[in-house]
């Protein structure tokens, strides 16, 4: 799983920051997930590995225009590039009517279907593999974090031991892999969890969209592998941080204490602090030194 970082600037873009938009790729599955579309988003992607057609899944965290006016131009790129493939958008009530008006006056048409999912708090989607939660957000207007949670999976499977009952590769051990039961042919009964070692913990990241930092944050953000915040100030404009619905680098490296995040990046990143970004890193590592202030076309891997 890899996060690319497309857009790391707040809401006037700078000649090394561009608006808001961030890409969760699932290597294995071959699937990218979107989160935010600031204007330009379909341009920074030319300088990335990410490909349109494998974004199947958008999510928006509110409906200001650095987090949404590069979706009609996406979205018409996507199907002139001949993606087919149905995709499916989250987000605040209005963002459907925003996407169908944008496309019906500029006579645009899709050769995709669109599915639209309004985002309250709880859980917005989950498969066999992964579940996303929203929790309501404190901005200017509706807001939403995303908690992506990877399901835990099987642990390893302790071949040695299966060797030392005479057990060689082959279709038993996919059976116990998946956890299953299997009775040899000489009656024994060879139970999964005695050949396998603990399960591997699912890794968990929140995206977190344009806030003032709440308490319920904390909760919500608790142990997870990886915590993307907005951090659109430094501390000294903290005012100004409350009257527009905004967090300062101190308020969220606090936040990431309290919560004992693994990793805090901070993005959404204010156009007034071109070429100081090192000042607000000593600011945030002041207080959780596993913070990192995040740039355009920055990647992070999980292990």
């Amino acid at each position: 799983m890899e996060c690319h970082f497309l857009g790391t600037g707040s809401g006037i873009p700078s000649k090394s920051r561009n608006v808001s938009a961030l890409v969760v790729r699932f290597l294995q599955q071959k699937v990218q997930w979107l989160f935010d579309c600031g204007e330009a988003t379909q341009h920074q992607i030319l300088s990335t590995p990410v490909t349109l057609s494998r974004i199947n899944r958008i999510f928006i965290s509110h409906l200001h225009g650095d987090h949404i006016f590069g979706l009609p131009g996406l979205l018409c790129s996507r199907s002139a590039q001949g993606a087919v493939s149905e995709l499916t958008i989250y987000g605040p009530s209005g963002l459907q009517e925003y996407i169908e008006t944008s496309l019906s006056l500029s006579q645009s048409y899709l050769g995709y279907s669109i599915t639209y999912v309004i985002v309250e708090e709880g859980v917005v989607y989950s498969d066999d593999s992964v579940t996303v939660e929203a929790l309501s957000l404190d901005h200017v207007m509706p807001s939403f974090a995303y908690k992506i949670t990877e399901c835990d999976k099987p642990g390893t499977l302790q071949v040695d031991k299966l060797k030392e009952l005479g057990i060689e590769p082959g279709p038993i051990y996919q059976k116990i892999k998946n956890g299953e039961a299997v009775t040899l042919s000489n009656g024994l009964v060879i139970e999964s969890s005695e050949f396998l070692s603990e399960p591997i913990k699912g890794r968990s990241i929140v995206i977190a969209g344009d806030t003032r930092v709440i308490t319920k944050m904390a909760a919500f953000s608790s142990g997870v592998d990886l915590l993307i915040h907005e951090g659109t100030f430094s501390s000294d404009k903290a005012e100004h941080a409350e009257k527009f619905g905004h967090s300062t680098i101190l308020e969220v490296a606090n936040l990431a204490k309290e919560a004992k995040v693994k990793k805090l990046i901070l993005t959404h990143i204010s156009s007034r602090y071109v070429d100081k970004e090192e000042e607000l890193l000593l600011e945030a590592t002041s207080v959780f030194e596993q913070s990192i202030i995040a740039h355009d076309y920055m990647i992070y891997r999980f292990e």
